[in-house]
């Protein structure tokens, strides 16, 4: 009855004609109204005077309030969502809302904007950004109220989540242009990440910061609160950021699921039918585990793996501030293995299934019998101890691949820094924190065959490929494809964690991680920062660490400090057999046997 009631409470807050009509320059509401301590719900009481500190009072941080029904049957979705941001230092004369959906075309559409009730008019000066003029500037310390209505049509992707190599290697689009399902739909999932438009960050001009460019993460949000009632049909289930307020049966035979978020940097929607779930608690955090009830065995190992690196990452680098953290199973795309917003993470099934059947995660690569009969030349076995061998492997990938998400709960959900024009930042610190983690639960030898299998080898391979070596800190944009994305960003950028930290040592480089994610939490962080925090640690050392800052990430020195790529040693890295020959090999193969090869490789990799 507890939960019922919570969710009848959230409804009236959201349904209360002040928090929808107000004037445009009303001042922000008192710490203790009803919406501020519902939000703040999902902060750990501990976390919330920390959070206060870095943020200010956080009864002025932007809100959002959401009201959305899903019909997954038709795939639509509407609603209205208002968005009260304060003026703070200076008058507000405008404001702009970012839908990422949009970059692949006309997905959402905003309409009927109010601003304090009154009609405005909307402008859409780039296809994923909406504008909003204020006719008259918000002084500081008032607030802006914009309502607007959200109408939505979520693209339709086959069911299953087989082809997780193949989108690697070529079946999926290389070139980018792809949010790897992250707005789509199946039979018994809806994706509705970026359907809530959300306020970007602005720079010193005023300007918002870039939105999503086809290759990387979709976009970050200074931190703000939210309260969102999400209506499907009975038999589905929603999964957002926040503390849960409930879910409360409607006369239609839907079901209304409410949540409350505080202080997150972003605010996604799932929608899933069939799905069961595992819990355990972490530290004063309720960890979830939502899945597929044919993946139940793979939902429960994840539970744990998210268990184990968030026990890793707290004892280290601090508190998770949040109450609730969710991973759920997603049909992701394009070879994706994870997504990670603040509180949630989505991982791949492909990654569920390919332990347990690895052939799914090879489906739909190209002359497969071809490839495994040839492995099985080379005296690599039969094609069965061929897909054992890479179940293993994806086992390891599952593993890893959700320590990594878990990480980005710290970098860049918690310490924020530009995924548009900075991904090197998060990026970079989420994939060693993945490492340290293997590290620190299953020893220093674990993490060193992974730091050449998930690291070393992404990078030999992109440049087997034909892949040109390059400066890794740009932005998204300026990459090729995401097969040089990968390489780069999260191949060859992770390892100047590894050289700092053999250059500092270890006590001294976990100090330093750990002063990093104190300074900034809840804050924006710089390319340059976490040296500085290195250098803090081993003042000895502040030079040298700029440069290797400098060598691994501005310039192109790959090959001289991972040496040249070799298919033999990368094969016999994975503990394929005895490879020593296989130089000679090659040369007894035809074209098209290598180009199969080759092929296989990420597979064989863990990639």
């Amino acid at each position: 009855m507890r939960t019922f009631l919570r969710g009848c409470l959230l409804w009236s807050v959201l349904s209360s004609a002040p928090a929808w009509s107000g004037p445009p320059a009303a001042p922000p509401p008192p710490a203790a109204s009803p919406e501020v301590q519902l939000c703040l719900q999902h902060l750990k009481p501990s976390e919330r005077e920390r959070a206060a500190k870095a943020l200010g009072p956080l009864a002025e941080l932007p809100r959002y309030r959401v009201q959305l029904d899903v019909d997954p049957a038709s795939r639509e979705v509407t609603g209205r969502v208002q968005v009260e941001v304060l003026a703070r230092g200076r008058p507000l004369t405008e404001l702009y809302l970012r839908l990422t959906p949009n970059l692949l075309g006309r997905r959402v559409t905003l309409s009927d904007a109010k601003l304090g009730g009154r009609p405005i008019k909307l402008e859409q000066p780039e296809p994923t950004l909406y504008r909003v003029s204020l006719e008259e500037p918000v002084p500081p310390g008032a607030a802006a109220v914009v309502d607007v209505a959200v109408k939505a049509t979520v693209p339709k992707v086959e069911s299953g989540g087989g082809g997780m190599l193949a989108g690697l290697l070529g079946g999926g689009d290389r070139r980018g242009g792809g949010d790897h399902g992250a707005f789509s739909a199946t039979e018994d999932f809806v994706s509705l990440v970026g359907v809530v438009p959300q306020v970007p960050p602005l720079d010193a001009a005023g300007q918002p910061w870039a939105g999503p460019q086809g290759v990387g993460d979709l976009a970050l949000y200074e931190p703000a609160h939210v309260l969102a009632t999400v209506t499907v049909p009975s038999g589905w289930t929603v999964h957002a950021t926040g503390a849960p307020m409930g879910e409360v049966p409607e006369r239609n035979g839907r079901v209304r699921f409410a949540f409350a978020a505080g202080a997150v940097r972003d605010f996604p929607i799932l929608v899933s039918k069939g799905y069961e779930h595992s819990t355990a608690t972490v530290g004063g955090v309720t960890v979830e585990s939502h899945y597929v009830a044919r993946d139940k065995a793979a939902g429960e190992r994840v539970l744990k793996y998210a268990t184990w690196a968030l026990q890793e990452f707290e004892r280290r680098l601090g508190p998770l501030p949040y109450t609730h953290f969710r991973v759920v199973e997603a049909p992701l795309s394009g070879g994706a293995g994870g997504m990670e917003f603040p509180g949630l993470i989505t991982v791949a099934t492909s990654l569920y299934r390919g332990s347990a059947d690895p052939s799914e995660a090879l489906a739909g690569l190209k002359g497969l019998e071809e490839i495994q009969a040839l492995l099985g030349a080379m005296g690599q076995g039969s094609s069965n101890s061929t897909l054992a061998h890479l179940g293993e492997v994806l086992e390891r990938t599952l593993e890893f691949t959700v320590a990594h998400e878990v990480a980005h709960q710290y970098f860049a959900s918690l310490v924020g820094s530009d995924p548009i024009n900075a991904p090197i930042v998060d990026e970079s610190l989420a994939q060693y924190a993945a490492l340290l983690y293997v590290e620190w639960r299953h020893g220093k030898g674990a993490a060193d065959t992974l730091r050449k299998e998930a690291l070393v080898s992404s990078y030999h391979l992109y440049r087997m490929s034909g892949g040109k070596d390059g400066r890794a800190d740009r932005p998204t944009g300026d990459f090729a494809d995401e097969f040089e994305y990968g390489a780069l960003v999260y191949g060859k950028a992770p390892l100047l964690h590894h050289a700092s930290r053999q250059l500092v040592g270890d006590v001294a480089f976990v100090q330093a991680l750990r002063s990093y994610v104190d300074t900034y939490r809840f804050k924006w962080t710089c390319k340059e920062c976490f040296t500085r925090e290195l250098a803090k640690a081993s003042p000895a050392h502040a030079k040298r660490l700029e440069g290797l800052r400098v060598r691994w990430w501005e310039e192109a020195r790959g090959d001289q400090d991972l040496g040249a790529a070799d298919l033999a040693s990368m094969l016999g890295a994975q503990g394929l057999g005895d490879l020593g020959d296989l130089k000679d090999m090659q040369l007894q193969l035809d074209p098209e046997s290598m180009k199969l090869l080759e092929e296989l490789i990420p597979g064989l990799l863990g990639q």
